[in-house]
């Protein structure tokens, strides 16, 4: 178990997280060399084994604490007023747009799961399981918002909510892949006018969730 750590260390090992952060964003992970991640944090080999027994472990960690950080920024985005189906189209908007700053790019552009999905599934079980367990909260939140937006009426009676929920994450996140081959926002916007249509849709049904 991890001896608590002082202020200072604390600090030291959120610096290493927040310059792999942009690391990775840059290289992938596997691309990415511990020496890279020393000399642009600039902290010694040692220093870095005091946080991290392995690189799979500051992977781990490097997604547990942006994932820590993304639900942080989905509650104050969810916390503004609106319906609830306001609310779910905010969210699906700031994949394309940031709402606090349009000149910065979407939250698609920095997301380690649209980044890292595919590669850390068969690279890293910790890291897999990380972000498997922040997808399944994700469209829980988004099976919730649903269910609130029938409830409020601004949402129609439709598909079990679970269900259409997993199917517009799994579409935005394609929708995101495609944005980054093709360098075009595109994708994303197309995705939007394919998730108000799903949402409007009172009939109709949706396959059940499979098992990942």
């Amino acid at each position: 178990m991890q001896t608590e750590l002082t202020p200072k260390a604390q600090a030291t090992r959120q610096h290493i997280l927040d310059t792999g952060y942009a690391l990775v964003l840059n290289k992938g992970f596997a691309g990415l060399g511990l020496q890279e991640i020393l000399r642009s944090s600039g902290v010694p080999k040692g220093s870095f084994y005091h946080y991290f027994p392995s690189k799979e472990a500051f992977g781990a960690a490097l997604l547990t604490d942006y994932v820590a950080r993304y639900a942080d920024r989905l509650n104050v985005l969810l916390d503004r007023p609106g319906t609830a189906r306001d609310r779910l189209m905010r969210y699906w908007q700031a994949w394309i747009a940031d709402p606090d700053d349009p000149a910065a790019a979407g939250w698609a552009e920095g997301c380690l799961v649209v980044k890292l999905a595919a590669e850390v599934a068969d690279l890293s079980e910790d890291m897999r399981l990380v972000l498997t367990h922040a997808t399944d909260r994700l469209v829980a939140r988004i099976a919730a918002l649903i269910t609130q937006g029938r409830a409020d009426g601004s949402l129609p009676a439709g598909a079990e909510a679970g269900a259409l929920a997993q199917c517009l994450y799994q579409m935005w996140l394609g929708a995101a892949l495609l944005s980054k081959l093709t360098r075009t926002d595109q994708p994303m916007r197309r995705a939007v006018v394919a998730t108000e249509h799903l949402l409007a849709c009172e009939v109709g049904d949706m396959p059940e969730r499979n098992s990942r």
